[in-house]
């Protein structure tokens, strides 16, 4: 596989945008990390978790009706702390404290997954490498997807836009019982090695793993019942999968964005990093403040990519910087205007690629 090297020489666009942000937050007399609208919904979050917890675990003689909704809406507040506590403490921009960050960051292994995979996976190689076929193990769902024309293409793809929903629902409890195994065990995401586990990451997985299916499935089997349990977890295993599958997918599978394959340059990029995130990223819902809260500002994806040290509350200021920067070089900068165009998008970008 191609080495990926992006221009490395002349970086003038990001200079720039990184000096005027840098600016921004020295003329505001602001840290680029949380404040106390992070910290108190992150409170928020948390109490509605321990508390639909306790109702959905303890309440034994709860009427189906509204242990279904109650599952659905832990399914949501589940994806909700991953967006908003666990994303920004794994980046180190939840808190300038680092031990506050990691304690963020766990709150991931609280749900079943893995803090240190995740921050392989995500920080690493996906913000490293973007969109880049072979490297960004985001967008490599073979064989049952294809998300870029690069990739092999089978029968089954020109149906993909339609069974997508379903293998998405699935997202949330194949990442926790088996696709952090498969890294686990495997010592590779993707194509990419990754480095020896210490003791204490071999200790932290284990024990997060078992104490997950104590809290998640022994426990309330013991109350509930081994079937109530059962459906339960998978109302909120599918509800969790849809909702963190189309949030990320339609920030970097859409019809706006672009897709690299290495192998036609032998590696050699011409775009600096950050010009290639802006190609490869799109934004969506932006004047939205209830998707920007609910997803932790990740509708603001561009930023994101561009300075992941920065808290997703400071997004929407930051976005006039990165517009401004894109129009004075000539940077075709991608957004939706609302959510329901880039669901739309992200479909129609799936039927493409899947009959082409």
């Amino acid at each position: 596989m191609a080495t990926v090297q992006f221009n490395t020489k002349d970086h003038p666009f990001f200079d720039a945008l990184k000096k005027k942000v840098d600016n921004y937050f020295r003329e505001q007399n602001i840290k680029p990390t949380g404040n106390w609208r992070l910290y108190s919904k992150t409170t928020v979050l948390f109490a509605a978790f321990f508390l639909l917890y306790a109702l959905l675990v303890f309440w034994v003689t709860m009427p189906l009706w509204l242990g279904i909704i109650l599952c659905v809406v832990f399914g949501i507040n589940i994806a909700a702390i991953g967006f908003n506590v666990m994303h920004d403490g794994a980046h180190g921009s939840f808190s300038s404290r680092g031990w506050v960050n990691n304690i963020m960051g766990y709150s991931l292994n609280i749900m079943g997954g893995d803090v240190n995979l995740w921050k392989i996976k995500h920080n690493m190689i996906h913000h490293s490498f973007t969109n880049i076929d072979g490297y960004d193990d985001d967008i490599d769902i073979r064989p049952f997807m294809r998300t870029t024309a690069i990739q092999p293409k089978l029968k089954m793809h020109r149906f993909q836009h339609i069974y997508s929903i379903a293998l998405y629902s699935l997202t949330y409890a194949l990442w926790i019982f088996y696709f952090d195994f498969k890294k686990y065990f495997s010592r590779k995401i993707g194509l990419t090695p990754i480095r020896k586990f210490s003791t204490r990451d071999h200790i932290i997985f284990w024990v997060t793993k078992i104490v997950h299916f104590i809290f998640f499935f022994g426990l309330p089997m013991y109350t509930v019942g081994v079937l109530a349990t059962i459906l339960g977890y998978l109302i909120v295993a599918f509800v969790c999968g849809i909702i963190l599958s189309y949030v990320f997918q339609m920030a970097h599978v859409m019809e706006n964005t672009e897709f690299v394959d290495p192998t036609a340059t032998d590696g050699k990029l011409e775009d600096e990093w950050a010009v290639h995130q802006i190609k490869t990223t799109t934004n969506f819902a932006t004047k939205s403040r209830v998707v920007s809260w609910f997803t932790g500002g990740l509708n603001y994806q561009v930023e994101h990519h561009l300075f992941p040290r920065i808290s997703h509350i400071h997004y929407p200021e930051v976005n006039k910087l990165v517009i401004e920067t894109c129009e004075q070089f000539g940077v075709k900068y991608n957004e939706y205007k609302t959510l329901f165009q880039a669901l739309k998008s992200h479909v129609n970008h799936l039927k493409t690629v899947g009959t082409m």
